[in-house]
């Protein structure tokens, strides 16, 4: 009788576990893909991935990446293929006609399965003793979901969120199988950290180590890491599934693959500055602060409460693997800080990773209130009214251009690309209703602890709604200012240009061009020496797809259409071109210039202002 009565029990805590990640599933869905193709694609690198995932689709080659005619080895494979076989499905320029959907999703279901992963495992393993772990594990994956970085990213079509999805699952699955290892468990983790290699390179096998080494360090059971793990057998399992492809790319490329990828794309913007991405050494702690907006606070809490255990094990040599998901998660945020800190080249992108082990820390922190150590109610009030200042500050942020009246504070929040944002910005209302949603989530978060069990939760309801009528809508708004009038010179170029007529983009470089008019384009910065580039580039230059050829040829059209900037259009060296001019299109003019007065003029700038050309030399940021 009582093993029917502990069976009965099983399967219905079984049943509502179910219930809580279908829940978790469901949030996810809505968050991510919500309006996930009603915005066309960014500029500049989205577009480039786009691009090349398109050309796979099309081409049929899914080995090597080629974008606007060139190859493409920023990333591996993985983004590409996932965009790929999208952008092959049935009538995918029906449903998706901006093909953004396409491109995105490999970022936003990425991101969905770590967010029920994370569910899973905190139910699963719940870290504290009380009635709260599945509530813990709720909030757990909304605390990841709602993070600012994630939200972005998953909403981007680049390989960031697909990295962090497969590593950080892949990272759960370690510590999972640390805590029970099943037979043959480990091999799981080791497979999916091959995936994430595919996504961005060797830096997953030295998070993921990395990580690891400090956890075990911090546990004092680092042998008990090596016998259930075995990283030797399965850095082997990594690299039989991921290195075939990087071997067969440098057999087929060659040197520009090794001199691309592993020379430029990871030693070199490891060891130096690349595109001018130099920050100070403590920019990895304001990325901290702010990709845990607006529960910031609370996870500066769960740090403290976890260098306490990690001090209990050091000194007191507690080991408790069922419990140390909070100590794993501090190890992991830990190695992505420490890593890219000493990184040369830093980018906001780049703490991504980091993610998942904050939303854990940041939903332990909320256990210290249940701890029966002195002081841990007050500390925990304490963090709980930071928050809510916190918050309140953004809201503050937000309402202050609604409230403010003074026209030179709206311009200095325009951008050069987006004229008149910051007016649209208050005049749509969503700033206004952004603001009140999060002074109602302050107002909530204060009454809790009077009224209810103080729960993240009460944080993270109107976190959601904020969302939904601010966040996601300022894609939509930054997209009718910043990239529609891109694609609606696309489609101008497409149906205006003539047979055998190049393209070429001059000032502001824009790849959603080339993906929009599916045509070569010839990028050219405003210098002197790039009015010479393009001259000799229309005659001289060979990319896939395209050649260029002399004035009077069968293949050599007389003019070029040229999209150029409103700045740089006002340089005499492109000015003195006399183009016609065949429309306007926000900040750009499309022009359709002469051949012949265009090497007139490149000559006249060699011969008297020194102008050379530069375009064979090697450059690893080609377009």
């Amino acid at each position: 009788m009582k093993f029917g009565v502990n069976r009965f029990q099983m399967n219905l805590l079984r049943k509502y576990d179910l219930k809580v990640l279908l829940y978790i599933a469901l949030l996810g869905l809505i968050l991510f893909f919500w309006g996930l193709g009603d915005s066309g694609l960014l500029d500049e690198t989205p577009a480039k991935f786009a691009a090349a995932a398109r050309s796979m689709s099309v081409t049929g080659n899914w080995l090597t990446p080629f974008s606007n005619g060139i190859t493409r080895f920023d990333k591996p494979p993985l983004i590409y293929w996932l965009m790929g076989l999208m952008y092959s499905l049935p009538n995918q320029s029906s449903w998706d006609p901006l093909g953004s959907f396409s491109a995105r999703f490999p970022s936003a279901i990425s991101s969905l399965l770590l967010m029920i992963v994370l569910g899973d495992t905190l139910m699963r393993w719940p870290q504290n003793k009380t009635f709260t772990s599945r509530r813990t594990a709720f909030v757990t994956a909304l605390s990841f979901a709602l993070s600012p970085f994630v939200m972005i990213w998953s909403r981007i079509a680049v390989s960031d969120a697909l990295l962090c999805g497969s590593l950080g699952i892949a990272m759960l699955c370690q510590w999972r199988c640390y805590v029970k290892p099943l037979n043959n468990s480990w091999v799981y983790a080791w497979i999916i950290l091959a995936f994430s290699v595919l996504a961005k390179g060797p830096v997953a096998i030295v998070l993921m180590l990395f990580s690891l080494l400090i956890f075990g360090i911090f546990q004092r059971d680092i042998g008990r890491l090596i016998r259930v793990l075995k990283p030797v057998y399965g850095l082997v399992i990594t690299l039989l599934i991921s290195a075939p492809w990087f071997l067969v790319e440098y057999l087929i490329e060659g040197k520009i693959f090794i001199q691309s990828f592993f020379g430029y794309h990871n030693f070199q913007r490891f060891t130096t500055v690349v595109n001018s991405h130099q920050e100070n050494i403590f920019f990895y702690l304001l990325m901290l602060i702010i990709a845990s907006l607006p529960f910031t606070p609370l996870l500066i809490l769960g740090l403290f409460n976890g260098a306490i255990e990690i001090k209990d094990n050091l000194i007191k040599g507690i080991n408790k693997p069922s419990e140390s998901l909070l100590v794993f998660s501090i190890a992991w945020l830990l190695a992505v800080f420490l890593f890219f800190t000493i990184s040369g080249t830093k980018l906001p992108s780049y703490w991504l990773p980091a993610t998942p082990a904050a939303a854990i820390i940041i939903g332990q922190a909320e256990n210290l209130r249940f701890e029966k150590l002195k002081y841990s109610r007050s500390f925990f009030n304490i963090f709980w009214n930071l928050t809510i200042l916190t918050i309140f500050l953004i809201a503050s942020v937000i309402l202050f251009p609604t409230l403010n009246t003074d026209p030179s504070f709206l311009d200095k929040i325009n951008d050069n690309e987006m004229i008149n944002l910051s007016t649209h910005l208050i005049d749509s209302g969503i700033l206004l209703r952004g603001g009140i949603c999060l002074l109602f989530a302050c107002v909530i978060g204060s009454f809790s602890k009077f009224f209810f069990r103080t729960s993240l939760l009460n944080f993270q309801i109107p976190m959601l709604l904020f969302n939904f009528i601010t966040f996601i809508p300022l894609f939509g708004i930054a997209d009718e200012h910043r990239q529609l009038s891109l694609r609606e010179a696309s489609e101008s170029i497409v149906s205006i240009k003539k047979e055998n007529e190049s393209i070429a983009m001059v000032g502001i470089k824009k790849p959603s061009v080339h993906f929009y008019t599916n045509s070569i384009i010839l990028y050219e910065s405003n210098t002197i020496n790039n009015v010479v580039n393009l001259s000799e580039r229309l005659e001289l230059e060979k990319r896939i797809g395209w050649q260029g050829s002399k004035i009077g040829k069968l293949t050599g059209a007389e003019s070029v259409l040229v999209l150029i900037d409103n700045d740089t259009s006002q340089l005499f060296h492109w000015k003195i071109l006399d183009p016609i001019e065949l429309g306007r299109f926000g900040v750009y003019n499309l022009w359709r210039v002469d051949r012949s007065k265009l090497n007139e003029i490149a000559n006249t700038l060699k011969r008297d202002f020194k102008a050379v050309s530069d375009w064979k030399k090697y450059n690893p940021e080609r377009y």
